[in-house]
């Protein structure tokens, strides 16, 4: 809902932009659609840059211990750390509380 008012309100921003442009005044024009530019592939890149993954990371990744459930998907991410170019990933966790309740193993009875 927020994401997709932020877009609207840069669109908006932008139309303004190329409103005021055809009305003659190109300095504020061409802020004001830059700005709502910004925004949008802003906005856009977030989406694309930042989901989680869904297998481990792989070798020389390290977790850092912070975990938290994505807001789209209510999974929980575990969050790991390459120590050699500082990139972060976020993983989901398939063995998170919120996931085996939703997939539950069946279990066998005791004998």
């Amino acid at each position: 809902m927020l994401r997709a008012g932020l877009i609207a309100f840069a669109a908006a921003v932008a139309l303004a932009g190329v409103i005021l442009i055809l009305r003659g005044l190109p300095g504020p024009g061409v802020y004001a659609l830059a700005t709502g530019a910004v925004i949008v592939l802003g906005t856009a890149f977030e989406r694309w840059r930042y989901r989680p993954e869904e297998s481990s990371p792989g070798e020389g990744w390290q977790p850092t211990g912070e975990r938290f459930a994505d807001p789209e998907t209510g999974k929980t991410v575990e969050v790991f750390y390459h120590a050699s170019s500082g990139e972060r990933r976020y993983v989901s966790d398939p063995q998170s509380p919120r996931a085996l309740r939703r997939n539950p193993t069946p279990s066998t009875p005791s004998k």
